[in-house]
């Protein structure tokens, strides 16, 4: 074979396999990647980001540095806007939880979780009903028959944002138990455990992650959880309790049930090799023994969603809280 034969022979193999090389050529970050938590610093948002970036850079799963950013402000409406604003940008998460809904509801702001990029489910997160551990009810008919008894609006309940989801909550124990409570607001679920250790508040209904220390040294109790059915894990957490030894909150007559979103969204825009970076980062993230630890410690509902799944469950959910809404009074302009 001629040397002019060979060459063309290998020009035209470079060129039929080089579109295939390039499609092959999956995007990954240039740069360094936020995660934008719409809540305080502490809470169950600000804390699984501050997990996954830890895992991204312990495993070196990507190659750019992960960053976490809290925009707490206007009840995570600062956040949600950020990204809103960062369109195209794929170098820009934001970590999501009922806030995707109650805030735009509540304040009017324009924004919608329509204007986002779906990426992924990571979990569902619990509600706990929690009083401070010297108090002497040790029940949900302890706990109401308590608040009867100081007489209407005497007992604080603390809770993360205003008409968010521990208000919500808030509210329909009110309509269940037919009582009335004085719901105080602050920052994030880290400072909500605080003020309940302190004795400022009677109550919360913190997320597990967010009060479990607290519950470890003993400090607050749990009566139910807001869920159908009891949770799975089955470790001690105290030196006799385990989660899964907290009632539900229906088995004691309070008839209601809550979790929430604990998800990933990127800005409208974007491609979708870029989603589908994430979607495969956040999978390896999964299935690491940091991740598990995370999922037991804070007893998360482990469900795991993409693509359209994650997109029609995500519109349900917006349709439920706003007939809850709706229901507490709740929506902006009423």
């Amino acid at each position: 074979m001629s040397h002019a034969l060979k060459a063309a022979l290998l020009g035209a193999a470079v060129l039929s396999v080089s579109p295939v090389s390039a499609a092959l050529a999956a995007w990954e970050p240039t740069r360094t990647v936020e995660i934008i938590v719409p809540a305080g610093p502490g809470g169950g948002a600000d804390q699984m980001a501050r997990v996954v970036q830890g895992i991204v850079t312990k495993h070196n799963l990507m190659k750019q540095a992960m960053v976490v950013i809290n925009k707490a402000g206007a009840a995570g409406g600062e956040g949600f806007l950020d990204v809103k604003g960062s369109n195209a940008n794929p170098h820009k998460l934001v970590i999501t939880l009922s806030n995707l809904f109650t805030t735009p509801l509540a304040t009017g702001i324009p924004f919608n979780w329509k204007d986002l990029t779906p990426v992924a489910m990571m979990a569902l997160d619990e509600f706990v009903l929690w009083v401070n551990a010297d108090k002497p009810y040790k029940s949900v008919k302890d706990y109401i028959t308590a608040i009867k008894a100081k007489g209407p609006g005497e007992f604080k309940m603390g809770g993360t944002g205003s008409k968010q989801e521990d208000q919500i909550i808030t509210v329909a124990i009110e309509k269940a138990a037919n009582v009335k409570l004085t719901y105080i607001p602050f920052r994030g679920g880290g400072e909500v455990a605080v003020q309940l250790v302190g004795g400022h508040v009677d109550s919360t209904v913190n997320n597990p992650i967010e009060a479990v220390a607290q519950w470890r040294a003993g400090k607050v109790r749990p009566l139910c959880v807001f869920d159908g059915k009891p949770l799975p894990y089955t470790d001690k957490v105290t030196a006799d309790m385990a989660w899964s030894d907290i009632p539900t909150c229906k088995s004691q007559g309070l008839d209601m049930e809550y979790v929430m979103l604990r998800g990933f969204f990127m800005p409208a825009g974007v491609t979708k090799d870029q989603v589908a970076f994430y979607v495969d980062l956040l999978q390896k993230v999964r299935e690491t023994p940091e991740w598990k630890d995370l999922m037991k410690t804070g007893a998360f509902n482990q469900t795991f969603m993409i693509g359209d799944e994650y997109a029609k469950w995500v519109a349900a959910e917006e349709a439920r809280h706003r007939d809850l809404m709706t229901a507490a009074g709740f929506l902006a302009g009423k």
